[in-house]
């Protein structure tokens, strides 16, 4: 009987040492960090950081929560995780807000100006979330590829949001900062247009099917991709290169291998001589007289 005691305080005090290695390393575990980084940068472009103040972006800079980035000219692309892009347009400025892990993330984007269009390749889980605020609207999704872009045209505030895949969940969001009840649910396809003109914030309209003419090329270019990537998306393969062949055109002036500048071109148009130089010698390596009938690359030599 003792002979069996000592075996079983062995046995004991074994399982308790398992027992507080376990707990030890569970507690003591590294978190696991969320990605958070510009994925590509091309063009006039910053990173504004508090405490810091401006710096230059470049490929592969690691973001923090709180950073405003901005896009003058060219492209950039940032991403968040392993699957969430975010393509920024020409002119846009936000605020990148992030906390949590990979497997609770939380991610909002205050987009103040310009356009992003957002891929978020797998669906959320149920302790993530995916925001954007405008001006006059948030918005909120699982899982899908949509564009939201921010204008102002004679003193009235625009959010058009478009969804290319899956759905995505609107509020109006008023001046006072309160946020609307009803939602407004915008399928793949779909596209709603919100107004504030400083006294009344509402939807021009609620959903109506997307007019891919207004999309910008640099997007639909985006969309190409995926298409041929078989991607599911609300437009196919076949007419999204018959809307690229049509026009307008890109034109981009490249000086030491950055973008100096563009020009939208409608087809069979000229482009036009930059008026401002970027260096005192040089030329650039163009006919001017050319029609334009695709996106077009003109270097500084």
């Amino acid at each position: 009987m003792k002979k069996k005691a000592i075996i079983g305080a062995i046995i004991g005090a074994v399982i308790l040492v398992i027992l507080v290695t376990i707990i030890f390393i569970f507690k003591h575990k590294k978190p696991e960090y969320r990605l958070l980084k510009v994925y590509d940068v091309a063009g006039k472009a910053s990173v504004t950081r508090k405490d810091i103040g401006e710096l230059e972006p470049y490929n592969n800079m690691v973001l923090e929560s709180g950073d405003r980035v901005a896009l003058d000219t060219g492209e950039m692309v940032l991403q968040a995780d392993n699957d969430k892009y975010i393509y920024l347009e020409e002119h846009t400025e936000l605020v990148l807000k992030a906390s949590g892990t990979s497997r609770n993330s939380k991610t909002t984007i205050e987009l103040e100006k310009g356009g992003i269009t957002n891929d978020i390749q797998n669906k959320l889980s149920e302790d993530s979330s995916y925001e954007i605020n405008t001006p006059n609207s948030t918005m909120s999704v699982r899982g899908t590829i949509y564009r939201v872009y921010v204008y102002e045209e004679d003193g009235v505030k625009y959010t058009k949001i478009t969804v290319f895949q899956g759905k995505v969940v609107t509020h109006l969001k008023y001046k006072d900062g309160t946020i609307s009840t009803k939602t407004v649910e915008v399928e793949g396809g779909k596209e709603t247009l919100i107004y504030e003109d400083g006294k009344t914030t509402d939807y021009v309209f609620e959903t109506q099917d997307i007019e891919y003419e207004e999309v910008p090329n640099y997007i639909l270019e985006i969309l190409l991709g995926m298409a041929k990537d078989d991607r599911e998306l609300s437009i196919s393969q076949e007419e999204l290169e018959e809307l690229l062949s049509k026009g307008p055109f890109t034109v981009t002036f490249v000086y030491n291998g950055n973008v100096f500048g563009t020009q939208t071109v409608e087809r069979g148009k000229k482009a036009v001589v930059p008026k401002l130089k970027p260096a005192e010698k040089g030329t650039w390596q163009f006919d001017f007289t050319t029609p334009i009938t695709e996106n077009t690359t003109i270097e500084w030599k």
